[in-house]
């Protein structure tokens, strides 16, 4: 239903955050008036997936980190579910990655920017536990490499701001956008390629070979519409196409032909993302290159 990825400094007051949005959002959905999807509220953390504060130590222990939260987010992403992210979130290209993932899913989403100063951050991070304690160092490099949400990108927004010194967050707001924002289209990018079947090959050669053969074996030279019976493997078909008033030589055909096919042989080899249904059974293709015959053969007029 939506995602809500919570960004701030480490040790900026986020899960408390997360926490008041959480116990929001169950007051709303389990109101006897709620007539919504939602069912249930989830949140995501690192200290819940068992991930430490000293995979931050390093690049190298932290990207597959990452890896193991954005599986996690993906698993959790549902229809019926709000799904609270409360990571450091730092990095805007994992958040704008987050943000295809809940496109593709077709989820409602808004950022939450917790905000505390950096000095604070300091404090805080110095009472805690020692399992739960960034390094000096780490700390400092977590915060002079956070990348800053913005309400002017698309991943970021909508976009809340909540200050170290405010109650809660704005709810009201927030709650709004998760049930009534706009719902973003998937991203082409992240569309599932569809494939050809395996005889498509095959069945483009043999459909414009017999059509070049019937073309060869019937044209008058008059011109104008004329009736070809096409060999196919359920038997004789009758089509319709529109030639010159001459007569069509075999390397005119086949050069027609090669030009066909390297173009529909991408499309085999590499999949489509066109939209709607592609189709590649012979009456299909038959079509397909009778237009294409009549198009081009106007130039050699």
């Amino acid at each position: 239903m939506a995602l809500v990825t919570i960004s701030g400094f480490p040790c900026s007051g986020k899960t408390r955050r997360a926490e008041q949005i959480r116990d929001a959002i169950d007051v709303y959905i389990t109101d006897e008036s709620y007539r919504g999807m939602i069912t249930k509220v989830v949140i995501l953390s690192g200290d819940g997936l068992g991930i430490k504060r000293n995979v931050y130590d390093d690049s190298r222990s932290e990207k597959p980190a990452r890896g193991a939260l954005f599986s996690a987010i993906q698993r959790q992403m549902a229809m019926d579910t709000i799904l609270i992210v409360d990571e450091l979130n730092y990095i805007k290209g994992f958040r704008y990655q987050m943000y295809c993932a809940a496109r593709e899913m077709k989820l409602r989403v808004c950022t939450v920017y917790v905000v505390a100063l950096k000095q604070q951050c300091r404090e805080w991070n110095n009472l805690r536990q020692e399992n739960q304690k960034y390094a000096p160092e780490t700390l400092e490099n977590l915060i002079f490499g956070y990348e800053e949400p913005s309400s002017m990108v698309r991943w970021d927004s909508p976009l809340f701001t909540v200050l170290w010194d405010e109650d809660t967050p704005p709810m009201a707001q927030i709650w709004e956008a998760l049930t009534q924002g706009n719902i973003k289209p998937p991203n082409s990018g992240t569309l599932s390629v569809i494939k050809a079947p395996t005889d498509a090959l095959h069945a483009l050669e043999q459909t414009t070979t017999a059509i070049i053969t019937a073309i060869l074996a019937e044209q008058t030279g008059l011109g104008g519409e004329q009736r070809l019976s096409i060999p196919g493997s359920t038997g004789l078909s009758k089509v319709s196409v529109a030639l010159p008033a001459r007569k069509l030589t075999l390397s005119e055909l086949q050069r027609l032909k090669r030009q066909f096919v390297v173009v529909h042989k991408k499309a085999i080899t590499l999949g489509t993302t066109e939209k709607g249904v592609v189709s590649w059974d012979e009456a299909n293709l038959t079509s397909k290159f009778i237009t294409y015959l009549e198009e081009h053969v106007k130039s050699y007029s």
